[in-house]
C-alpha cells in the first residue's frame, strides 16, 4: 500500500483509511487521560500553590498558551516530515510537561509549575491535532466521520482521568507529593504511551501518502487528496469559517469550564463532585462525536456550526440558574457546554479541511489550531478575572451569549458552504 500506484484505487486507499484510524484512535484513547488531567485539578493546584484564586484561570491560560505555540509547530514538522513525527513529538512534550508539573509541586516551585504548564500544552495541542491525521485520507463527503471517529476514541480515556482523580491523588500523597499533582504524573505515562503507539504503528504516513496521491493525479483534480471539488471550496473563506467556529467555541468552553471547580470547590463541593463533573463535560466534548460526524455529512458543515452557538448558550443559562448545591444541574451544564464545543470544533475542521489541498494543509492546520488554543488561553485568563469581579453565573450566561456571534458570520457564508458539501464527488 506504500505505493502511490497502489493506493489510486478507491479499495486501497480506503482500507489504508481504515488502519489509520485504528492506529489515531488507539493513541486517542491514552492522551484522552492525559488531556483531562490538566483540565481537572489545575486551576485548584495553582490557587494552592499561589495563594489566592483571582489567579485561578492562569493555569489553563498558560496550558493553552503552551498549546497554540506547540500548535503551530507540530502543523509545521507535520507538513515537513508528516503526522507521525509532528504528532509523536507533540505527546512527547507534553509527557515532559506533566512530569515536570509534579517535580514543581513536590518542591514547592511556582516558577516551575508555570513553566512546566506550558510544555504540558503541547500535549493538549497534539490530541487536538491529531484529528487532522484522521482526515487526511478521508473522501470529503467522509471527512466529517473520519474526524468523529479519532475524537470519540479520546472519550474513554477523558472520562477516565477525572475520576482517577482521587486515586492519583492518593499515590502521590503516599509518596510525599501534593495530592492535586497525581493526576499530572498520569498525564505524562498517558501523553508518552500515545506518543509510542504513534512512533511505532503510524505507517506510511496519511499525510505523506496523501500527498502522493495528489501529485499522481491530473492538475485539475488534484485538490483535497486527490478528490474533485467545487473551485471555491479551497478558499480563503472555508478557512476563515472553520476557524471562527473553532476560536469562539473555544473561548467560550475554556472560560466556563476553567472556573467551574473553583466554583464548586467555594460552595463546599468535593474533588469527588469536581472530578464527576468534569468527567460528564469531557463525555459531552467526545462522546457525541459518530453523531456530529454524521450530521456535519448529511446536513452540511454550516447547520451544525450554527446549532454549536445554540448548545453553548443553553449551557450558559443552565449553569448560571443551577442551584449551588446541585452537582447534577452542573453537570448538565457542563455536558450541554462540551456537547457545544464538540458540534463546532468538528463541523469547523471539516470546513478547514476542505478548503485546503495536501501541500498546504498541516501547515494551515497548525496555524488555525494556534489561533484556537490562543482564544482559549485568553478565555482562561479573562474567566478568573471576571469571576474575581461578578460571579460564576455572569460568566457561564456571558460566554453563552457570546457564543452566538458565530451564527451572523456564518449564516451569510452558507451558500458557498452548502454548495461544496452538496457537489462533493460520490463514494
Amino acid at each position: 500500500m506504500a505505493a502511490t500506484t497502489s493506493l489510486d484505487p478507491p479499495a486501497a486507499r480506503a482500507a489504508l483509511q481504515r488502519r489509520t484510524l485504528r492506529v489515531v484512535m488507539t493513541s486517542q484513547v491514552f492522551s484522552g487521560a492525559g488531556l483531562a488531567a490538566g483540565v481537572t485539578v489545575g486551576t485548584l493546584l495553582a490557587a494552592d500553590m499561589l495563594g489566592t484564586s483571582s489567579l485561578s484561570g492562569l493555569p489553563v491560560a498558560l496550558f493553552t498558551a503552551g498549546s497554540a505555540g506547540a500548535a503551530l509547530l507540530v502543523g509545521r514538522l507535520s507538513q515537513r516530515l508528516g503526522r507521525r513525527a509532528g504528532l509523536t513529538t507533540g505527546y512527547a512534550a507534553g509527557a515532559i510537561g506533566g512530569a515536570g508539573v509534579v517535580l514543581a509541586a513536590a518542591v514547592d516551585s511556582v516558577a516551575l509549575l508555570m513553566l512546566f504548564l506550558l510544555v504540558y500544552g503541547a500535549g493538549t495541542a497534539t490530541n487536538l491535532q491529531a484529528r487532522y491525521a484522521g482526515a487526511d485520507l478521508a473522501v470529503p463527503q467522509h471527512r466529517g466521520r473520519a474526524v468523529s471517529s479519532v475524537l470519540v476514541a479520546t472519550t474513554l480515556g477523558a472520562v477516565a482521568g477525572p475520576n482517577l482523580v482521587a486515586i492519583t491523588g492518593g499515590a502521590a500523597r503516599h509518596v510525599g507529593i501534593p495530592a492535586l499533582a497525581g493526576p499530572f504524573g498520569l498525564a505524562a505515562i498517558a501523553y508518552a504511551l500515545a506518543g509510542a503507539t504513534l512512533f511505532a504503528l503510524l505507517r506510511p504516513d496519511p499525510l505523506q501518502t496523501s500527498l502522493r496521491i495528489t501529485a499522481a493525479q491530473p492538475p485539475d483534480t488534484a485538490v483535497a487528496g486527490g478528490q474533485r471539488t467545487v473551485a471555491g471550496a479551497a478558499s480563503a473563506g472555508g478557512v476563515m469559517a472553520g476557524a471562527t467556529t473553532m476560536v469562539l467555541t473555544q473561548l467560550v468552553m475554556v472560560a466556563v469550564m476553567a472556573m467551574t471547580p473553583i466554583h464548586m470547590r467555594a460552595h463546599g463541593h468535593d474533588l469527588q463532585a469536581t472530578g464527576l463533573v468534569i468527567a460528564v463535560h469531557i463525555a459531552g466534548m467526545y462522546l457525541p462525536s459518530p453523531l456530529t460526524g454524521l450530521l456535519v455529512d448529511r446536513l452540511g458543515r454550516i447547520p451544525v456550526a450554527v446549532a454549536s452557538g445554540l448548545t453553548l448558550l443553553a449551557a450558559g443559562v443552565v449553569a448560571a440558574s443551577a442551584p449551588t448545591a446541585s452537582v447534577a444541574a452542573l453537570a448538565l451544564a457542563l455536558g450541554l457546554l462540551g456537547l457545544g464545543w464538540n458540534l463546532g470544533l468538528i463541523s469547523g475542521t471539516a470546513m478547514v479541511t476542505d478548503a485546503l489541498p495536501p501541500d498546504t494543509r498541516a501547515r494551515t492546520q497548525g496555524a488555525v489550531d494556534l489561533c484556537v488554543a490562543l482564544a482559549g488561553a485568553g478565555g482562561g485568563i479573562a474567566s478568573g478575572l471576571i469571576l474575581t469581579v461578578t460571579n460564576y453565573a455572569t460568566l457561564a450566561l456571558g460566554g453563552g451569549i457570546l457564543a452566538l456571534a458565530v451564527i451572523p458570520f456564518l449564516v451569510r457564508r452558507r451558500p458557498a458552504s452548502t454548495l461544496a458539501d452538496r457537489q462533493a464527488p460520490p463514494t
